[in-house]
């Protein structure tokens, strides 16, 4: 039966130096000649990933951890943050002094314009500091925010702003998104798209944001170098991104 196979981007797809493996791209063209179709599964935005789209011919994607679905060119679900929630956070995390980032579907913008934490964890996606835009948050929808802060800063934020998720990504960073929109959402929003039935699925995957993936889809798959815990969950852990994981595993389920 042919699958539907959703793919994360960073440290799935892109390896540790944010390229895309030769392997990696030729395993993917070969498993859609085989039936199979691709999708990406993501926390970056549309914007983010147009040039990856573009070199493997994808044109169905979840983006903002399941805020943002399309498939084949046309935007099948969306779901933003409450501007009201929004300015509480927005706020709150002024009196921290904890900066923010905001994004819809075409462009991120920064709360200052410049703090070391957005530009620590943002150069790891290979991407500028962000510019500032007054009011950007108020007069756009928001799918996905960032706040900017440590590890033992982050409980306050599920303390107080419980009608939201937080997810860390990185050192200093965490997502923000709608309560329950996540990945594992996404699929199933984007399956009444495509038609698949969810046993039909498989995830490919590597961090906090793809824990829920990794249990809805009808087989998963976490990369050697993914945190512990989204390993504990997979249905398969392959090799390394560095070291052909992908591909590998690919094989592995006879995709290719």
């Amino acid at each position: 039966m042919p699958k539907l196979l959703l793919l994360d981007i960073d440290g799935t797809l892109l390896d540790s130096h944010k390229k895309l493996p030769d392997s990696a791209k030729k395993a993917l063209q070969q498993a859609r000649l085989n039936g199979h179709d691709l999708a990406i599964a993501t926390g970056r935005g549309p914007f983010m990933i147009n040039k990856i789209l573009e070199e493997l011919e994808i044109d169905t994607y979840i983006t903002f951890n399941g805020q943002y679905i399309s498939h084949k060119g046309e935007t099948v679900h969306k779901e933003a943050i409450d501007t009201e929630m929004l300015k509480e956070i927005y706020a709150y995390a002024e009196q921290q002094n904890h900066p923010l980032v905001f994004m819809n579907e075409e462009k991120m913008i920064s709360s200052i314009d410049y703090h070391p934490d957005i530009d620590e964890s943002i150069q790891t996606l290979k991407i500028p500091h962000p510019e500032t835009e007054k009011g950007f948050h108020l007069d756009n929808e928001i799918y996905q925010a960032l706040v900017f802060c440590e590890k033992e800063e982050e409980q306050q934020y599920h303390d107080i702003f419980k009608e939201v998720d937080f997810v860390r990504w990185h050192r200093v960073s965490c997502d923000i998104t709608p309560k329950g929109g996540t990945k594992a959402s996404g699929i199933n929003h984007l399956i009444k798209a495509t038609g698949h039935a969810i046993e039909d699925t498989i995830a490919f995957g590597d961090g906090l944001n793809d824990l829920l993936m990794m249990e809805v889809a009808g087989f998963s798959v976490a990369m050697e170098n993914g945190h512990e815990e989204t390993k504990k969950r997979a249905s398969y852990i392959t090799d390394h991104v560095d070291n052909d994981g992908l591909a590998k595993a690919f094989k592995h389920l006879k995709l290719i």
